[in-house]
């Protein structure tokens, strides 16, 4: 029998990510149900060690061997930075800023409410062993999992909107603007939860370091043409990502400061949104994979469903809440905060993303990973079935309210 070389282990694992997921989303029509990035997630979790793994041991070894799931991790961690990045860079902190008593509410309670409703679910979580991770306090784990629990996944609901249709509509830019306020937030929280007292020096070194850069970078990117900006950018994310990741801070943290920090008007928008989707289609689904590749049930499969199950309800019920006081209080019309709620719940990536760190740092570990991935997922796959007939229903009556 020919024994396969690493080339030919690694090329095998690159058509099992590609093929796989796409196939059953092209021939199964779920894009209602669960967009192709939905079905990539998924498709990791079956491809990982929790189902393939244990269902076929052998097979599961002689694809994703050491050095070919290390080769994997590789691209992912570029991967990911690249499109965090872009989420940096595409935030409109001037439109939020203009309209900032409307959106600070709005933001305020879509990102506290479902953070307390999943703070609580974590401390219920936390009466058992198994989901705090060796290096996670109890403060750290309550938080992190709140926090995943409040994300709002903003590259995520782009992709929805333009679905939906509503992209430049303004409900669609309502919801960025609350959206962008709260993928601000999620940073900040993750900066004080990976806040490490041993190297403080180095991450006020990093702070110090990074306001002088980014006042260079900025007048830097402003002189020179658009072409040199995507290279001089990509050196800038690199550097901010190590100088981060030393720091103790992770690598995420430096790759959307290092996007958040520029000029999103110095970047031609068509080619920024075919570098987003280029980088979705072509490297994205490595890290879906390598995604799934950390999922476990070693808790038992069925106390992972459950508790996925409950931080589903806290995620996409206090999210729903927390848009409805919104709504209450800036005496927003029928119909709007029920739209707007279940497209901030979407989940994906960023939130993924999010626990991905927790779970390198070891605050939680591998089952509550796996909770919380299951939980964005299915909340993921709510968004479009849910919004369609509110925003049918909005469309209607702001069409009475015309013709009246």
């Amino acid at each position: 029998m020919h024994a396969m070389s690493p080339t030919e282990v690694f090329l095998l694992a690159m058509l099992l990510i590609f093929s796989v997921p796409y196939l059953f989303w092209r021939f199964a029509r779920t894009d209602y149900w669960a967009p192709l990035v939905v079905v990539q997630i998924i498709g990791g979790i079956l491809l990982g060690p929790g189902v393939l793994g244990a269902l076929f041991p052998s097979y599961y070894s002689l694809v994703f061997t050491p050095a070919t799931i290390g080769s994997l991790n590789g691209i992912a961690w570029w991967a990911v930075m690249l499109f965090v990045w872009i989420a940096g860079i595409e935030l409109d902190l001037g439109e939020a800023w203009r309209r900032r008593g409307e959106t600070s509410v709005t933001a305020g309670f879509a990102l506290v409410t479902p953070l307390l409703a999943g703070s609580a679910a974590a401390l219920l979580m936390l009466r058992y062993p198994g989901w705090a991770g060796p290096a996670g306090a109890r403060w750290q784990v309550v938080l992190g999992i709140g926090m995943a629990c409040a994300v709002t996944a903003l590259p995520i609901l782009v992709l929805f909107l333009e679905k939906l249709d509503i992209l430049r509509a303004p409900l669609g830019q309502r919801t960025l603007r609350y959206a962008s306020l709260d993928d601000i937030a999620i940073w900040g929280v993750l900066a004080l939860i990976l806040l490490d007292w041993e190297r403080v020096g180095r991450q006020a070194a990093f702070l110090v370091g990074f306001a002088v850069a980014t006042w260079a970078i900025r007048r830097l990117m402003a002189a020179i043409t658009e072409t040199d900006r995507w290279y001089v950018s990509l050196i800038w994310l690199a550097l901010c990502g190590l100088s981060a990741d030393w720091a103790g801070l992770h690598f995420m943290v430096g790759a959307f400061l290092a996007g958040a920090v520029l000029d999103g008007k110095l970047f031609d928008r068509a080619r920024m949104d075919q570098f987003r989707h280029f980088v979705l289609i072509a490297i994205m689904p490595v890290f879906f994979l390598s995604t799934g590749l950390r999922t476990q049930f070693e808790v038992g499969g069925g106390a992972v469903f459950a508790a996925a199950a409950l931080l589903l309800v806290a995620s996409v019920g206090g999210k729903l809440l927390g848009v409805r006081i919104a709504g209450r209080l800036l005496k927003w019309g029928k119909g709007e905060a029920g739209a707007i709620g279940w497209l901030l719940q979407t989940k994906a990536l960023i939130m993924i993303i999010f626990v991905n760190i927790l779970l390198d740092k070891k605050i939680i570990t591998n089952d509550a990973f796996t909770a919380l991935l299951l939980m964005a997922i299915a909340s993921t796959m709510l968004t479009i079935p849910m919004v369609t007939p509110r925003l049918r229903a909005l469309g209607a009556r702001m069409s009475e309210r015309a013709d009246g």
